[in-house]
């Protein structure tokens, strides 16, 4: 291929085994004929040599600074037709990114209305929003997709960022990768539920002064009531009030939500098995409690995120769904070749939340929408592409449904098999879900299976896929990324239930619905990010439209997003 700028010469390069400095690609880059410097560059470098330094690149340019001073030939076309970048370390990465900066102006924000300035670097995605009409925002706000404000990422455009590993930080928690001791017995899904009972009634309790369901039953009618339990059942009486069984590790007991009390809309959010607690009247009988006030474990309106001390971006992307005849090389290629570019320097950690590969037989009639067929050749084809990514790049992974892990959630992290497969950068592979804390700044990610459940189980208003992230806010509100047992929602019994939510994350970060939607819950950040697969004939008949080739970054410092569009 020509090598007319230096991020083709860093991949023409990676392609026979050498990476090099920034300095030695942009005298490369200089030289009157660049692609003839750098075959003898690498014909006379030292056979050792894995790195070209600029040393060895001014050995063969004739006066070394004379070449450095030639100008540099414009590219003429956009890099997103280019072949599959190899590995590039953070000093080839460099080179590359302060080259292309020269070669494309920057195109419009979505609306149309205005553009961002050309001589920031290229080539920049188109800029857009999602579904953000419940977040905060502030007077200088552009507008989205949908016609509601979002806030801009304060500096996207900042090409003076400086990757220092050394100033990184990440830590995973909640990790039951090769922890799981589920055997599927009965006895274990009680401990599961007893686990999940004791870990959010102890958020409970600070409202409420619980009183054992046994023990209620022994009270005198009329008494004031504080009960805390999983919704073991919830149904309509025949004049229209709610009658909302509850359950505790003594018994269950019959709570009624009568039609005209203002926390009978909060009914309509309720799903089994979720802890909830509530405070009323015992009636004269002490048969049933008259609910007045409805608790549910929910973040704290108080809660004040945390932020990175530095200026440094997140970008979070689920549902890759490599093997997949839709999956979009094109729109991955635009991604990846923007963040070698300087506008993405602060770009240092990427969250992949599930669905890295289309895998087999997850649907009917699957393998006739396959381009790989072979789920081990599927996750062959994602290292590569995983390999376009600037190698000094912190990648976290979590598995989802389409991915060769179990089904049952919690998922733990893939096995050494395909970890042996996907060994690029190094990849941080962890369960799903796991709390991710990069500098500072904890995100949850989780796939997201039971939004699934959520959408369909809550009233529209309250939960849509059109809107992900309200159903997101149901879950951070429940204080668990699945409560529901039963349905599409498979769970393994555990000693532990690891889809509680016990610490408040900075960012939630889920996938699977193939939908963009974002906005503030509480201060916490709600992101659902989309896919890389264009609409395949099982979500036309399931009437699924896909949010496609969009890359939300998260600003770690101001918590702020931007979201990118490579189609």
């Amino acid at each position: 291929m020509p090598l007319e700028t230096p991020s083709r010469i860093v991949k023409a390069l990676a392609s026979r085994g050498y990476n090099a400095e920034r300095e030695a690609v942009t005298l490369l880059a200089s030289a009157a004929n660049p692609a003839e410097a750098m075959e003898r560059a690498v014909d006379e470098a030292p056979d050792d040599a894995l790195r070209l330094t600029v040393d060895h690149v001014r050995a063969v340019l004739d006066g070394g600074s004379n070449a450095a001073d030639a100008p540099t030939k414009p590219t003429g076309a956009g890099l997103a037709d280019s072949v599959a970048p190899p590995n590039q370390t953070a000093d080839a990465a460099d080179a590359a990114n302060a080259a292309d900066a020269a070669d494309a102006a920057d195109p419009s924000v979505s609306t149309g209305s205005s553009t961002e300035n050309s001589q920031t670097a290229a080539p920049s995605p188109v800029e857009t929003g999602g579904s953000t009409r419940d977040a905060k925002v502030t007077p200088d706000e552009s507008t989205t997709l949908d016609g509601s404000p979002t806030r801009p990422s304060g500096a996207a455009t900042d090409s003076s960022h400086t990757r220092d590993p050394s100033k990184r930080s990440l830590d995973i928690a909640n990790d039951m990768t090769g922890a799981s001791t589920g055997t599927g017995e009965y006895k274990q899904f009680v401990t599961t539920f007893r686990d999940r009972y004791d870990r959010l009634s102890k958020l409970l309790r600070g409202r409420v002064n619980h009183r054992p369901t046994k023990a209620i039953g022994d009270m005198v009618g009329g008494s004031e009531v504080d009960l805390i339990g999983l919704v073991n059942d919830v149904r309509s009486t025949a004049s229209g009030h709610w009658l909302v069984e509850l359950e505790d590790t003594t018994g269950t007991f019959p709570c009624l939500v009568m039609k005209d009390k203002g926390i009978a809309e909060n009914v309509a959010e309720l799903l089994m098995d979720e802890c909830v607690a509530i405070q009323g009247t015992l009636s004269d009988d002490s048969g049933i409690v008259f609910v007045d006030t409805l608790h549910f474990p929910d973040v704290p309106r108080t809660f004040k995120p945390k932020t990175a001390d530095r200026h440094v971006q997140a970008a979070l992307i689920s549902d890759v769904h490599v093997g997949s005849q839709e999956f979009m090389a094109d729109a991955w290629h635009s991604f990846t070749d923007w963040l070698h570019t300087p506008e993405a320097d602060p770009v240092e950690y990427l969250l992949i939340a599930g669905d890295m590969v289309e895998g087999v037989g997850v649907y009917p009639n699957q393998d006739e929408e396959l381009d790989v067929v072979d789920i081990y050749d599927q996750y062959e084809r994602f290292s590569e592409y995983l390999k376009e990514v600037p190698g000094d790049t912190e990648i976290v992974m979590i598995p989802g449904n389409h991915d060769a892990v179990r089904l049952a959630e919690p998922q733990p992290g893939f096995d050494e098999e395909l970890r042996d497969i996907m060994t690029a950068h190094d990849a941080r592979i962890t369960s799903n879900p796991s709390t991710v804390t990069i500098e500072n700044v904890s995100v949850l990610m989780y796939h997201g299976v039971s939004l699934d459940e959520v959408i369909a189980e809550l009233p529209a208003e309250k939960a849509s896929y059109d809107e992900p992230h309200k159903a997101m806010y149901q879950l951070l509100k429940k204080r668990h990324v699945a409560p529901q047992y039963g349905g599409h929602m498979r769970l393994a019994p555990e000693e532990r239930d690891y889809l509680v939510i016990d610490d408040v994350p900075e960012v939630f970060h889920t996938g699977h619905v193939h939908k963009l939607g974002w906005g503030k819950y509480h201060n916490v950040l709600a992101v659902n990010s989309g896919c890389w697969q264009e609409q395949t004939d099982f979500q036309k008949s399931v009437n699924i439209d896909p949010d496609s080739g969009y890359a939300p970054i998260l600003d770690l410092d101001t918590l702020d997003m931007t979201v990118r569009k490579f189609t």
